[in-house]
């Protein structure tokens, strides 16, 4: 899959992007085993924050798990054709109502890895025209091309935040 270009994406999906390696399918494939076992190594820094107000390590596996539902829905209603403008998501609103400090960190590894799995079947269905297509979410043009580099490259954003701040 080809790397997308400046005019598929809004500027705040860049940092992502510019993150995912050229085989983002294979990044994908390899987050969806690796990402979990990372997950299950901070048992032990599960219900930590490094700062009053930030969230915690399970509070950030949510988010990962939330984010990744509502870009492969957006990717999804882009890649079929969808007119209509896809609504934005608050992710600090979304983290406050999910519960997350009270689930299970295997629990969540679990659902994280199913989840990606599930979805890079959709991702690999897929077909140039309909990686091609674009859509507007949260008032934004976006590809369907690039939602799939912006979930590699989300994933790898949160690891690295994790790896500096939290450990």
């Amino acid at each position: 899959m080809n790397q997308p270009q400046t005019p598929e994406y809004p500027r705040w999906a860049e940092k992502y992007i510019s993150l995912a390696g050229a085989d983002v399918v294979a990044i994908l494939e390899k987050q969806a085993v690796d990402f979990p076992t990372f997950m299950r190594s901070l048992k032990e820094k599960a219900d930590y924050a490094y700062a009053p107000g930030k969230w915690t390590i399970k509070e950030l596996f949510g988010h990962m798990i939330d984010t990744e539902r509502v870009l492969v829905y957006r990717l999804m209603c882009i890649a079929r054709g969808e007119k209509t403008s896809l609504p934005g998501f608050d992710e600090d609103s979304y983290v406050a109502h999910a519960h997350f400090a009270e689930s299970d960190l295997n629990d969540l590894a679990e659902e994280f890895g199913l989840l990606r799995k599930a979805n890079i079947f959709l991702i690999k269905s897929l077909t140039e025209e309909e990686l091609a297509r674009k859509g507007v979410a949260n008032d934004l043009e976006i590809s369907v091309r690039a939602i799939v580099f912006v979930l590699a490259g989300h994933v790898i954003h949160h690891q690295k935040v994790i790896e500096e701040r939290y450990l």
